[in-house]
């Protein structure tokens, strides 16, 4: 799952120092819808490689490894300055930290519930929700009610499924929650924090908000190098890799377009399943996932088309 925002924090871009500026001159030779749809890959790969950690680190443990790992190198990158600092940039900033660890929690504990594909296209209802909340067409009533039908054929109705699956899915609605308040918070922060420094602050926020139980459920675990290296793939992966490609293809592209692209993330969250973790989607969650998409390109096309 990659961390993205409606606004901010792709406003305001300090030039990257050393070898950053190198990757991102790499990176202007690429054409931005192709770094974008490379980071939603990045995501969705690094998922994978979480979720068959899994078999030997609870997921609040591997959601340590990740957030640590990407914190520490975010930080490096981005190094957050606390001086001068207000109690609200505090407020906005601790509160971001809270959110992103609350969500990724969430959102590993329905990974090691349900397929991929399922987890994903459920959490993105955060950020759909978000997109149609900005818009007043009645049109809007339409993508609600695809959506709504997607997570309707998402639902086991009357399948022998274990009570994990129906915990999976609650887990996931939480992490959609929280997605839709991480695009909120990340424009705040965006706001308040000078470049990609306010996603730094949260994220080193939401290693210490996270440490207790991570460090807790894995334990001694967490201290062999295989994993620990597992766990930098999975936070350059899933963090560091997609938000750097993603703040290179934004500054060269309308976010209109930047927002159709994401929509397609459920889709490949489901190919990446099937071709990394062998996991089979019958034909009404492939569906669902479809419905899950349309409703979201319907959206974004309508709250931020149209330039």
């Amino acid at each position: 799952m990659t961390e993205f925002a409606l606004d901010d924090p792709f406003d305001r871009r300090p030039a990257l120092p050393g070898p950053g500026r190198l990757l991102r001159q790499a990176a202007d030779s690429i054409p931005p819808s192709s770094l974008v749809l490379l980071a939603i890959v990045s995501v969705q790969i690094g998922a994978a490689f979480a979720k068959d950690l899994f078999a030997t680190l609870p997921p609040s443990a591997v959601v340590f490894l990740r957030i640590a790992t990407g914190g520490l190198i975010m930080a490096a990158v981005a190094r957050p300055k606390l001086k001068g600092l207000s109690w609200r940039d505090w407020a906005v900033g601790v509160g971001f930290g809270v959110t992103l660890a609350l969500m990724n929690l969430s959102f590993y504990e329905a990974l090691a519930r349900l397929p991929m594909g399922v987890a994903v296209a459920i959490e993105f209802l955060g950020a759909l929700g978000v997109a149609v909340a900005a818009s007043r067409r009645r049109l809007d009533l339409v993508w609600i009610g695809l959506a709504g039908l997607g997570v309707a054929l998402l639902a086991p109705w009357g399948e022998p499924v274990s009570a994990g699956w129906w915990l999976g899915i609650g887990f996931a609605l939480v992490a959609g929650a929280g997605w839709a308040g991480y695009i909120l918070l990340s424009a705040a922060a965006g706001r308040r924090f000078p470049g990609t420094t306010g996603l730094s602050f949260a994220m080193i926020v939401s290693a210490v908000v996270i440490a207790p139980v991570g460090v807790t459920s894995g334990g001694a675990d967490l201290l062999q190098p295989h994993l620990l290296l597992i766990g930098l793939g999975v936070g350059l992966l899933s963090s560091v890799i997609p938000y750097s490609l993603e703040l290179q293809a934004l500054r060269r592209m309308p976010k209109h377009v930047f927002g159709i692209l994401m929509s397609l993330e459920p889709a490949v969250a489901a190919m990446a399943g099937v071709l990394l973790l062998g996991e089979v989607l019958h034909v009404q969650q492939w569906t669902a996932i479809v419905c899950i998409v349309a409703a979201s390109l319907g959206s974004t096309r309508m709250t931020t088309g149209r330039k």
